[in-house]
């Protein structure tokens, strides 16, 4: 039993650390689609949800989000790019280096030099059958040894997340000291294996892996549809029964074709 345990120790043991020729090479991206459903049958309460987004995930909200995450993940902030939009939406851009660096004061961000952070916001509505969605397009690019994988509870739980599309890709590949090429610098079985148990057990979770070619996919949607999370201005209780199955129905169909980017119903 001793030997045995002592065997899964060393199976289980770091791997002894790369050392590496010089700068590590390795790009890394982390990419989120994250939704929010709700439903607003009425044109007014429509337009009052979409306000209310727009104004709860503005543009000063957003950078203050992706502060964070670069404060989580290592990252040092060069320069920050932000912008609302009319009649609504948001867009923030960080660039961001491994190193302290000074920057320029005349910084152009199109210019995406060492790595960045960026976020786009997308509310819609259809007034047919009375479902908002509030999109965030989310992207974490990091190169060196900070990874963007560590920002992952903390995108989720910034956001009203319903359904989480979440892409990651390693690109590249840095050399050793021998001149030996390394196209992963870390071990990555799937991407949930990075989010919290707690979070994990509210979502129905499907991955979607190529670990060739260092591509990892992983979907996720709530497990219960808590009827009142999704109305808005109005209860649940306050609707008769048999409209609050529509709503149901209406809710999940949109739920599941956002899940599979298809039509299903």
């Amino acid at each position: 039993m001793v030997a045995k345990r002592n065997s899964r120790n060393l199976r289980y043991r770091r791997r002894p650390k790369l050392k590496l020729r010089g700068f590590n090479n390795l790009t890394k991206t982390l990419s989120f689609n994250i939704y929010d459903v709700c439903y607003a049958k009425r044109p007014q309460a429509r337009k009052e949800y979409l306000e209310y987004i727009d104004e709860e995930y503005n543009s000063e909200r957003l950078v203050r989000i992706l502060t964070e995450v670069a404060d989580i993940i290592g990252a040092n902030i060069l320069n920050i790019s932000s912008q609302d939009y009319d009649p609504m939406g948001a867009s923030v851009t960080i660039l961001i280096a491994e190193e302290p660096v000074d920057p320029k004061p005349e910084q152009v961000l199109a210019h995406l030099d060492k790595s960045h952070l960026c976020v786009h916001t997308y509310p819609e509505t259809d007034s047919k059958s009375g479902v908002s969605t509030f999109r965030v397009d989310i992207d974490v690019s990091t190169c060196g040894k900070i990874s963007p994988l560590k920002a992952l509870n903390h995108l989720i739980e910034s956001f009203e997340s319903d359904i989480v599309v979440i892409d990651y890709k390693v690109r590249g590949f840095t050399r050793d000291v021998k001149g030996r090429k390394h196209f992963m610098d870390h071990r990555l079985r799937s991407i949930q294996q990075y989010i919290k148990k707690r979070i994990l057990a509210r979502y129905q979770c499907v991955d979607i892996n190529i670990y060739q070619e260092n591509l990892f996919h992983t979907k996720m949607r709530l497990k219960d549809l808590d009827l009142d999370q999704y109305l808005f201005a109005i209860n649940a209780e306050d609707i008769p029964e048999a409209e609050q199955q529509h709503i149901r129905t209406v809710l999940e169909q949109e739920i599941t074709e956002i899940f599979y980017s298809k039509h299903i119903f």
